[in-house]
């Protein structure tokens, strides 16, 4: 958006007249809004894409129409299919239980087969690789600090495939291929363009951590599958709110819409059915993990921010105390008692029975004191979560991956999920090789992806506070709810791969720079060509940088020293 000088007022001299506000920021980029009509302020419609590429090709008009209508799912569903090729190609290797697969997998298997997280021996996952036929279920409960959705999640896996790999990372790789189509969909929500929605899926596609924790069976991805699915459900909200609030207001005698201060203040915009889908999935993410509650709060405080700039563009005089009377009420009990009682739900299979672990804890150790006229699920369960709230406040101890918050975003400090240095002509290690090979499983984001982010999240924060974009706002809300958090927490045990979370943002921070530097639309060809030159080298460069660090994406054996060039900073190794 550009901006032009502003004319003097008539009878005053402008050099005479200090500056406003607006006009005094433009110096750091600041611009006014384009004047735009009111009803594309409410519901901005979607960017057609350009028909010269099918020109040049020779297709025919109305086939290119079909073409064009169609790139609003079929270009996200290629992306996505891309996507799942990726995830799901050899899933089952490494045949191993790597890291914290040791207790997810399991523990899926144990709420499949009885309701509750058991107690495993801790040498039986040679066993279960073997024979997994041959290792019964322990019965004893097993202490554990997680909600249980996500294990639900791989356990359904498990159900289908069998206690395999192969069957514990199915449905984790079935929701990180969901997620990339979502995100396609959602970026082109956002942007009003489909070239920039598969642009953002495609980036999540070759995002190293993502495909990594999309083929690997714990909890991290299942909790961003359900997060981007809440977003999603509040954007398309966000669409269907503001469409009532346009379809509402007057029309003059020219067939031009207009604010109206009753209408924008006054009308109330009903059911919600979006919002309550997005209570729906914060309360799976938040059954997943507990950080998804943080995530609850602020997308909660977003929409309602969101209510007041629909009120407020079409025409509301006090937007603020309008949706104080109007949305506040709805939207607090269309998402915060559906996301309680969906977490409530989750824990169905440790409430019908009567064997896990601190199930019967309010007829035992906590019989009698206070609040004895609940439920003793009710009380049972309360003293279960506090128990693990002081797990995780005082999970201190020192691990060999962890890393500062801070370091994320620069992939400080990544984690090795796996590790093999087999001799040559074993596991796949060349015969031809001169001494060992290397195979690790190394749970990294694609560095130039994230290095770029760096780059557009400050992008994004310049755009919101001095343009402000909704849009950057909305990207740079979910990238602090999903790592700001961890911040609180600097002598916790913490990893890089929670990062996971915010990824999808990240990649739309990405895709938003990458649109900017394409240039604004109507700039000259000269600038449309630069642009399209910058643009493409980094897209290219971060798929080139996905394909090379595909072998410690995916345990695959390779000499010990191209191992050592893929190490580029010491902290990786």
């Amino acid at each position: 958006m550009t901006s032009t000088a502003p004319e003097a007022l008539q009878g005053h001299d402008a050099d005479e007249k200090q500056p406003s506000w607006p006009q005094r920021l433009r110096r750091f980029g600041h611009a006014p809004r384009a004047v735009t009509g009111l009803r594309e302020r409410l519901v901005p419609p979607y960017t057609r894409p350009s028909d010269r590429l099918w020109a040049v090709l020779g297709v025919p008009a109305p086939m290119t129409e079909r073409l064009v209508r169609w790139s609003a799912w079929g270009g996200p569903a290629l992306v996505a299919l891309v996507a799942g090729v990726l995830r799901f190609w050899n899933l089952g290797s490494p045949k191993a239980v790597i890291f914290d697969e040791t207790y997810y997998a399991k523990d899926a298997w144990a709420l499949i087969n009885q309701g509750y997280e058991g107690s495993w021996p801790k040498d039986v996952d040679t066993s279960i690789l073997k024979d997994p036929s041959s290792v019964p279920v322990p019965a004893d409960p097993g202490y554990v600090v997680h909600p249980p959705v996500g294990k639900w999640v791989i356990g359904l896996g498990e159900q289908m495939f069998g206690f395999t790999p192969f069957g514990w990372r199915f449905m984790v790789a079935v929701l990180g291929t969901l997620s990339v189509l979502m995100l396609c969909r959602i970026g082109r929500r956002l942007f009003r363009s489909t070239f920039l929605g598969c642009l953002a899926g495609a980036l999540l596609a070759v995002d190293g951590l993502h495909f990594v924790m999309s083929r690997t069976a714990l909890l991290d991805l299942v909790l961003m599958f359900f997060v981007l699915a809440a977003f999603g459900c509040l954007l398309i909200d966000r669409d269907r709110s503001r469409a009532r609030l346009a379809a509402a207001l007057p029309v003059d005698e020219e067939g031009v819409l207009r604010p109206d201060a009753s209408v924008a203040e006054g009308l109330r915009l009903g059911w919600r059915p979006w919002r309550s889908a997005a209570g729906l999935m914060l309360g799976l993410a938040f059954a997943t993990k507990w950080n998804g509650l943080y995530i609850l709060a602020a997308f909660a405080v977003m929409t309602v921010l969101w209510d007041v700039g629909a009120r407020r563009t079409a025409g509301a005089v006090r937007p603020y105390l309008a949706v104080l009377k109007r949305d506040i009420v709805p939207a607090f009990f269309s998402t915060v008692p559906v996301a309680i009682a969906t977490y409530i739900a989750s824990w169905t299979g440790w409430i019908v029975t009567d064997k896990g672990y601190f199930r019967d804890w309010a007829t035992t150790a906590g019989k009698g004191g206070h609040f004895t006229w609940l439920p003793d699920w009710v009380r049972s369960l309360w003293h279960y979560e506090y128990e693990v709230y002081q797990f995780h406040i005082n999970l201190t101890s020192g691990h060999t991956y962890q890393s500062n918050p801070w370091s994320w975003i620069v992939l400080g400090r990544p984690v090795s999920y796996f590790y093999e240095d087999p001799a040559a002509g074993q596991d796949g290690c060349p015969a031809s090789t001169a001494g060992k090979c290397a195979r690790e499983v190394l749970a990294i984001g694609t560095p130039m992806l994230w290095w770029a982010g760096a780059f557009a999240l400050c992008y994004v924060l310049w755009r919101w506070f001095f343009r402000r974009d909704w849009r950057a706002g909305a990207i740079a809300c979910a990238v602090a709810v999903g790592w700001g958090p961890w911040l609180l927490y600097q002598e916790r045990t913490i990893f890089l791969f929670y990062a996971v979370v915010f990824v999808p943002y990240l990649c739309l921070a990405v895709a938003m720079m990458i649109g900017a530097i394409l240039g604004p639309r109507g700039a000259d060809e000269r600038r449309r060509t630069i642009g399209a030159v910058g643009a493409g080298v980094l897209v290219l460069l971060i798929a080139w940088n996905f394909i090379y660090f595909w072998p410690i994406y995916t345990g695959e054996a390779i000499p010990l020293e191209s191992w050592r060039n893929r190490m580029w900073l010491d902290t990786w190794v």
